[in-house]
């Protein structure tokens, strides 16, 4: 029997939950995201300023040359965290085969309920509209390649300027051809460099993909042809995926000017190795490769990494791996637009350690310490010192 696959998106959720709490924002336009003069982001923005041509990712500055009346909102991520848990708990209520893909979205697998899925789709929305007061779209189909297209599509259909609310249902044996219309950039896995590729050959439609030959998508693309060609035919097998494993654990920050002083990136490396190290502590994860993100001013990004002698979640192991691979991917004095460092390789901590190790474990504890007297009295209440230890400020 084919399966029946949900897709559902939350529609423009940074914002509505921003019109829930400001119900003045309704109707106008506005972007969750950082000030224009500081480099800022749209990281989501309403469907009145998307009338505009305001999208998510562009820069704030590019967002206020579109929209000169658009009001930005800095982002409260405690509450998008807290929608999306009730979002997520009405949807697990429904099926236990929940994939969720990010704060807002999530694929479900119903084929073994009873009722039609176009039912539970509209069910769905009305439920997260009435209970969590947020706007929602919904694709159909017999796989998640066609049903997150399919949510795609209808999306795109709705009026200019509102939220689209929208529910589009591929039925079993019309993925092909409710793909074939479609622009290749629809299709995972096609990029610009691929939609480039598939251009200069005279393929622009999803369908002029599913009339090549299996052999020659190979030829031209290696393995990554024949998914293409799979995918163009909406053929999909994969299930839906109840749990992920976290594979890094990262921090980065953009500065508002660039920053060429040494001494000030290594002060800015040392706080970010300590939000990640508090992270992966939080997670009782430990990582063995460190790896290293620098952005120069011309907008060239470099990441290098190191790999640890031992499983880590420790502050001071993962910031010396992290400022050796700064000294040596950077010369002294060069200007950085962005720096960031990361922790992958992640398993659990190691816990049977040899003598000369306990003092790494002792430190360890004593961080875990300081983790929990951070979030109780605040991340300023306990600070680490320069040379390793830390003092209190406050």
């Amino acid at each position: 029997m084919p399966r029946k696959i949900i897709h559902l998106d939350l529609d423009a959720f940074f914002c509505a939950v921003e019109e829930l709490h400001d119900p003045s924002l309704r109707g106008k336009a506005f972007a969750v995201g950082g000030k224009p003069e500081e480099r800022g982001v749209v990281a989501s923005c309403s469907y009145a300023a998307r009338a505009y041509g305001v999208r998510s990712a562009m820069p704030m500055g590019r967002a206020v040359a579109l929209c000169p009346q658009i009001l930005i909102v800095p982002a409260k991520h405690h509450l998008y965290s807290k929608a999306s848990k009730k979002v997520m708990a009405l949807l697990q209520n429904v099926t236990p085969l929940l994939e969720q893909i990010s704060v807002d979205e999530a694929f479900l697998d119903v084929s073994d309920l009873p009722d039609d899925p176009e039912v539970i789709g509209k069910r769905l929305q009305t439920q997260i509209r009435d209970e969590a007061g947020l706007s929602s779209s919904v694709g159909i189909a017999t796989n998640k390649l066609v049903a997150k297209i399919a949510n795609d599509v209808g999306k795109k259909a709705a009026q200019r300027g509102i939220s689209p609310f929208a529910l589009t249902f591929v039925s079993a044996g019309q993925e092909a051809s409710f793909l074939s219309p479609l622009p290749v950039e629809m299709l995972w896995g096609v990029g610009p460099k691929t939609a480039q590729k598939l251009a200069d050959t005279g393929i622009y439609t999803i369908g002029e993909i599913a009339k090549q030959p299996e052999k020659e998508m190979l030829r031209r693309f290696g393995k990554h042809g024949r998914d293409l060609s799979l995918h163009a035919r909406g053929i999909d097998t994969r299930p839906i995926v109840t749990e992920r494993e976290t594979k890094s654990i990262s921090q980065e920050t953009t500065f508002l000017r660039d920053i060429s002083d040494d001494a000030k990136l290594d002060e800015t490396l040392r706080a970010l190795t300590q939000k990640v190290a508090r992270r992966l502590r939080k997670a009782e994860l430990a990582g063995k490769i460190v790896r290293l993100k620098l952005r120069w001013s011309n907008f060239e990004t470099l990441t290098r990494q190191k790999t640890l002698s031992t499983m880590s979640d420790n502050e001071a192991e993962i910031f010396e791996a992290a400022l050796s691979l700064l000294k040596k991917l950077r010369p002294s004095g060069k200007a950085v637009r962005l720096i960031g460092v990361g922790v992958s390789g992640l398993g659990p901590p190691l816990r049977q350690l040899s003598f000369w190790e306990e003092n790494v474990e002792k430190s360890r504890e004593i961080e875990k310490v300081l983790d929990e007297l951070q979030e109780r009295f605040g991340k300023n209440a306990i600070q680490r010192g320069k040379k390793g230890g830390r003092k209190k400020i406050s």
